[in-house]
């Protein structure tokens, strides 16, 4: 059997790496994001070429009718949902000092990195325990990717800081709720990935990467993150609901 996944954010960056491991593992694949399908076609044929389904839809996570449409997409496609894997997330459009700050900015990076996916699992996990009913054997598993940010302090982007430390609250409490129906909830703590979201930051990374900053003196990889996804998707930690899984090269190891 094929099961289907959900990926946000899942045609760039972190979201891509994790698309591809997943097709690796026979996975059938939903994604959204919020670039046109044009944009993103090239990403869908490519995962196309591994034998699974891909299907793009055009949603943002922030906002109530576009989940409601995208769930009602994949029910049309594929009338089941298996895997949903909490990626999309954005940074402040301009790092400020927390003492400086704005309102708007707060909101706006809550909306989408914790409110959405906090909503977003909250539908997922009716309709997986509706599956469940149905089937008891329904693997359904969840996994939130937060970040280093949850736990390691940036003044300059506060409010990243905060709904990834959320996120992380997240998983716990929907681990904790879903534990009766036998779906687990994960939490994949990625450090430094190179992507388009840290490509404008690459130089001050470069140097503190060869200043030590890691254990592991290199860049993380999205598939590096996509690999312990499927590690988790796979079943390879049955009996660890509500663990988090960190990818950041050493990066939070404390040092004397």
């Amino acid at each position: 059997m094929r099961r289907v996944a959900l990926i946000t954010g899942g045609a760039r960056g972190i979201g891509l790496g994790i698309a591809r491991s997943l097709a690796d593992e026979n996975f059938d694949l939903a994604l959204c994001g919020t670039r046109p399908r044009e944009a993103v076609q090239s990403v869908c044929d490519e995962l196309a070429e591994t034998g699974c389904r891909v299907h793009y839809c055009r949603a943002d996570v922030s906002d109530p009718e576009d989940r409601r449409n995208l769930l009602a997409a994949i029910r049309r496609e594929w009338g089941a949902l298996h895997l949903l894997v909490n990626n999309a997330g954005i940074a402040p459009r301009r790092r400020r000092d927390i003492l400086e700050a704005s309102e708007e900015s707060f909101e706006e990076v809550m909306r989408v990195n914790l409110q959405g996916p906090y909503f977003l699992t909250q539908s997922v996990a009716r309709w997986m325990i509706e599956q469940r009913g149905e089937a008891p054997d329904f693997p359904g598993c969840i996994v939130n990717i937060s970040s280093v940010s949850a736990t390691e302090a940036s003044p300059n982007r506060g409010e990243y800081c905060i709904s990834k430390a959320g996120v992380a609250m997240a998983t716990r409490l929907w681990a904790v709720r879903l534990a009766e129906f036998d779906i687990p909830v994960y939490e994949v703590r990625p450090g430094i990935i190179a992507t388009d979201m840290t490509s404008k930051v690459k130089e001050t990374y470069d140097e503190l990467i060869a200043e030590g900053l890691l254990l592991q003196s290199r860049w993380g990889r999205p598939e590096d993150v996509g690999k312990a996804v499927a590690a988790l998707a796979g079943g390879d930690f049955p009996y660890s609901t509500g663990t988090t899984i960190i990818v950041d090269g050493g990066l939070t190891v404390r040092r004397l």
